[in-house]
């Protein structure tokens, strides 16, 4: 009828658009809030861990750097002057005995020696033996694999005793290659069972068809086997050498008579436990000691992470 006003129908969207204008219309959901404060933390965490771990660092090298009058007058200042820092200390920590240095020189090169002889010995081992392990079955295999880490259940404080009195006892007290069996016997238990598990991971029916052509297991281990596991050997090698670098209680028993035969940590704890030592020769070094482990560490980040990973899962 004409004089009856008809009411328009409201269009299906008009909840929709009443809707869009509520709080909960404007992306602010549960979901959303939660990765935006998670996204948000996440960032502060990795500041955070950053910080926490570079400053101790940064304020180390700060002051191997610093002068040391300058240090007394303002110990806190992180950020001091040019003319404030120098390299003096390095010089006098580096230089000979005989010139009036420390001697770090040397010390460093007699760590570098046993830490390569320690790798090289411990990999002759851990290859064979986690190659045994992994191929060859014998009986016992399993329960000899679980032996190897039973080793690490043992503190090196109770072997600390009866390898000194032992190795005095021949004669070999203040040699460097007794240090050298000392710290292969630490090591090679761990790499024979990280090898093992990356050597299970190469298929047998490569080897078995080298064997089939009439390659032996020496031919077969040296020309297919060992280049397959060159990652996992070479992150074994690395992960030995830090270990033999910054070893000290062995070598504190082993080599604390004789000066010329001193490790670099054996070094700087005698500059820790000098009351004569300024706090910036103790600093330049504790970054003495610690400088080429990060950079080879940094260099070779990711063969050492994926070598020691290696071997995690099989399939």
């Amino acid at each position: 009828m004409a004089g009856i006003a008809t009411v328009p129908a409201e269009s299906p969207a008009a909840p929709e658009t009443r809707r869009s204008g509520s709080p909960a219309g404007r992306g602010w959901s549960r979901n959303t809030v939660e990765t935006r404060v998670l996204g948000v933390l996440r960032w502060l965490v990795i500041a955070g861990l950053v910080l926490f771990t570079l400053f101790p660092f940064y304020y180390m090298v700060l002051l191997s750097l610093r002068d040391l009058s300058s240090l007394l007058q303002a110990p806190a200042r992180l950020w001091p002057a040019l003319s404030e820092l120098t390299v003096d200390t390095y010089r006098d920590v580096l230089a000979p005995t005989d010139s009036g240095g420390q001697g770090f020189l040397r010390f460093m090169a007699t760590s570098g020696v046993v830490a390569l002889g320690t790798v090289a010995v411990t990999l002759v081992f851990a290859v064979l033996g986690s190659y045994a392990l992994a191929r060859l079955r014998f009986p016992g295999r399993r329960r000899i694999g679980v032996l190897f880490l039973a080793v690490y259940l043992f503190p090196s404080i109770l072997l600390a005793v009866p390898l000194f009195v032992f190795f005095t006892r021949v004669g070999l007290r203040g040699a460097l290659p007794a240090l050298v069996l000392v710290y292969v016997s630490q090591t090679v238990a761990v790499a024979i069972y990280m090898l093992r598990n990356y050597f299970q991971t190469v298929p047998a029916s490569i080897e078995e068809a080298a064997a089939v052509d009439g390659a032996d297991r020496f031919t077969i281990m040296r020309r297919i086997t060992l280049p397959l596991a060159m990652p996992a050997i070479l992150s074994n090698a690395l992960f030995v050498f830090m270990i033999a670098w910054n070893e000290f209680l062995f070598a504190l028993l082993f080599l604390v008579d004789d000066r010329s035969r001193w490790t670099v940590s054996l070094g700087l704890s005698q500059l820790a436990g000098s009351i004569e030592i300024p706090t910036t020769v103790l600093m330049a070094g504790s970054v003495i000691l610690t400088v080429p482990i990060v950079v080879l560490f940094f260099a070779t980040e990711r063969l050492l992470t994926g070598g020691l990973t290696a071997g995690a899962e099989k399939g």
